[in-house]
């Protein structure tokens, strides 16, 4: 949302450095668990952005370079912009099964945690919002712009700059305290609020997140090749799963989780008390042939409110399909993708064909 600049002459006389205490406090009586604010010069993060977009490593998701540098000048995209009140959140579900043996257990459905409850952008959006409106009580109107993973905002960068982090070789941001289990949100303002400090990096020589990345996406530190990477395959790509990734894949129908779960910073990720992000409809202990009868309507009524819901129920079926030509050959699973096998949707068909296949069920 946005608020016009008012004529400074009926602005407040601010005391800032006291503002910015006030902001840290109201933000953690919201439910964050850091909040920072960095300036709006990311000049030192343009290039490697334009490196990867030039490497088309972003693959289908075109919105990554739809908007120019207004993704990493922030005075671009919102005019007026002086700071970036950066925010993390815990989402870690406070009772979940444990995610390796899900991995490990192929006739079983591994969604990645952070989408098991409800959908973030909701949640944290609704909460910015209400952190911009306690800070216009106290200082007036103001310009500010709310961001919650949905526009061109390079959120890694600013919260690194903001001081809530440093970012990993897998390249998430990673924190002491909270290891990569969180989301980020912020907010673009026109106030000129004092700056917290960069952290230092702390991966020092390990790369357990590089080795372990069933895909090897991640094809050198800080360097991701979204096309390869299992999340942007289950989630953004919109058409078909390349052949040779299919059996990398595994048992990962939405997203992938495995380079922040041997991430030892991760240790100290902590459980989230946050009501909506707990586990909803079974979605962390739950097999494929189940999740694969759902038709549209139960995916729509079992997945609103989830950040799952966005992939519609044609890529979820695709992404299950793949999951069903990795299992454990079993009489429920043949019967499943057969049942499948003239669905409408090209898309799914040829999914299921693979799937059917790869059991030898043709």
């Amino acid at each position: 949302m946005m608020r016009a600049m008012q004529n400074s002459a009926v602005q407040k006389i601010v005391d800032w450095s006291k503002l910015r205490r006030d902001i840290g406090g109201w933000g953690a009586e919201l439910g964050f668990q850091q909040l920072a604010v960095a300036d709006c010069d990311l000049s030192h993060a343009e290039p490697r952005l334009a490196e990867w977009l030039a490497r088309g490593w972003h693959g289908d998701m075109d919105y990554m370079a739809r908007h120019g540098v207004k993704r990493s000048r922030p005075a671009e995209l919102v005019p007026g912009t002086l700071r970036v009140i950066a925010v993390r959140m815990n989402y870690t579900p406070p009772v979940a099964r444990d995610s390796w043996s899900v991995i490990h257990d192929g006739a079983q459905a591994f969604i990645s945690r952070y989408a098991t409850g409800r959908d973030y952008h909701k949640v944290l959006r609704h909460r910015l919002q209400q952190l911009a409106e306690r800070i216009q009580l106290a200082v007036g109107e103001y310009r500010y712009r709310v961001f919650t993973d949905s526009a061109p905002v390079m959120e890694v960068a600013l919260a690194e700059k903001a001081g809530l982090g440093w970012r990993g070789k897998h390249t998430l941001l990673l924190n002491r305290e909270g290891g990569s289990a969180f989301f980020l949100g912020e907010i673009y303002t026109d106030l000129p609020l004092p700056v917290d400090q960069p952290q230092s990096e702390h991966c020092g020589t390990c790369r357990r997140c590089m080795d372990v990345c069933p895909t090897q996406a991640i094809v050198a530190p800080y360097q991701l090749e979204a096309r390869r990477c299992i999340s942007y395959l289950t989630i953004e790509l919109k058409g078909s799963i390349p052949e040779p990734l299919r059996p990398l894949i595994g048992n990962r129908v939405y997203g992938c989780d495995d380079c922040q779960l041997v991430c030892p910073w991760n240790r100290y990720a902590e459980v989230s008390a946050e009501p909506d992000f707990a586990v909803r409809n079974g979605l962390d202990d739950v097999t494929l042939v189940e999740l694969f009868s759902w038709n549209a309507e139960t995916f729509a009524v079992r997945l609103a409110g989830s950040a799952i819901h966005r992939i519609g129920h044609e890529r979820w079926l695709r992404n299950i399909a793949v999951g069903l030509g990795n299992a454990p050959t079993s009489a429920a699973v043949i019967a499943a993708l057969r049942a499948r096998a003239d669905d409408p949707s090209p898309l799914v068909r040829e999914h299921v064909g693979w799937a059917l296949a790869c059991h030898g069920a043709t």
